[in-house]
């Protein structure tokens, strides 16, 4: 069983209870009403990267299907929460990676640009390019670039900041269609 497309998706939810807070973000994001399965971060081989749009069409309600998710929730007022998943292209047919990233006080580009970042550097340690860990990531996406063996890099973020009185969550998703 090896997911053929996949499609991003991302939503925020907010209710004084925390599952209803998390059904909320599911809902905003379109994947509440199918049985999610969390797994683990690689992209297949030749899976066509699809619109939410195209993607949804092709599950049906209370199915099982398989997500890389990330999640997180905050019951604080004023505290900003960010959920991210990174993807990170290889350029051949290997297999390419899927990042989650959970944080507190990023803001949108800053979380998106971390969960990029980890999904491109665990690519390109599988892929054996040669790269320091210490500069910043908009050179270390240079060198990715000019090794021609990672051809594309992107992330989806939810952000939100938390409400008096109630749950917050966010949540970004790879979601895999079969």
């Amino acid at each position: 069983m090896v997911p053929n497309k996949i499609f991003f998706t991302k939503g925020a939810g907010e209710h004084k209870e925390k599952l209803q807070s998390f059904e909320a973000a599911l809902r905003c994001a379109g994947i509440a009403s199918f049985n999610l399965v969390q797994v683990s971060s690689i992209l297949p081989p030749k899976c066509k990267i699809v619109s939410k749009h195209e993607g949804l069409p092709h599950l049906k309600s209370g199915s099982i299907v398989f997500t890389v998710l990330a999640r997180n929730e905050t019951n604080e007022a004023h505290r900003l929460v960010a959920s991210s998943i990174g993807l990170a292209v290889p350029s051949g047919s290997e297999y390419g990676y899927l990042s989650e990233h959970h944080s507190f006080g990023q803001n949108e580009k800053q979380a998106g640009d971390y969960a990029e970042d980890l999904a491109a550097t665990m690519l390109a340690t599988t892929l054996g390019i040669e790269f320091d860990p210490n500069i910043a990531y908009d050179k270390r996406k240079e060198v990715y670039r000019m090794s021609k063996r990672i051809i594309r890099t992107r992330n989806i973020t939810q952000t939100a900041t938390g409400k008096d009185g109630k749950w917050t969550t966010v949540i970004a998703a790879a979601v895999f269609v079969l």
